[in-house]
């Protein structure tokens, strides 16, 4: 235990195979799956491969700065929020970085507009690689924070 890093209950993520530089991300114990807020998604079929067509705000509260971003959907998963309500949802497998640690993480897609956070990151993301200190938070740093520092519209699509 004592060798995995410890991490707030907020921190800043990077998706470098999406091309988001920065999204600030809740760390939530208690959700099993991570999410990502997203809107105008569209599937499409690519070398026989099920594919998704997305955008995201990657700053809260920001709708002029927009990321279009594509990956392979791995699955279609019902999924469970947090007032119970049952929702089918896409799921992306991408690479995560955090603290200088990457790995692999497995991302549901939803429209999480009325949400405090773009991004949640559940416990099967965190298992085995990290230790959550719920009173702290950005403690791997707030570098990525100024990803978009003096932007005003930001679109790009992958």
């Amino acid at each position: 235990m004592d060798s995995y890093p410890v991490i707030g209950w907020k921190e800043w993520l990077f998706f470098p195979e999406l091309g988001i530089p920065a999204i600030k991300a809740k760390i939530d114990t208690g959700a099993r799956t991570s999410a990502l807020h997203t809107f105008s998604l569209e599937t499409f079929e690519q070398e026989k491969k099920l594919m998704v067509r997305f955008g995201i705000h990657p700053v809260q509260k920001k709708r002029d700065i927009e990321i279009y971003c594509v990956a392979p959907v791995i699955d279609y998963r019902r999924i469970k929020d947090s007032g119970g309500h049952i929702e089918k949802r896409y799921v992306i497998e991408t690479s995560a970085v955090m603290g200088g640690v990457q790995w692999p993480v497995q991302i549901t897609l939803t429209n999480r507009d009325k949400m405090m956070f773009r991004m949640l990151l559940g416990r099967r993301a965190l298992e085995n690689r990290f230790i959550v200190n719920p009173w702290r938070s950005y403690l791997t740093g707030k570098k990525l924070s100024k990803s978009y520092s003096g932007m005003e519209k930001n679109r790009r699509i992958l």
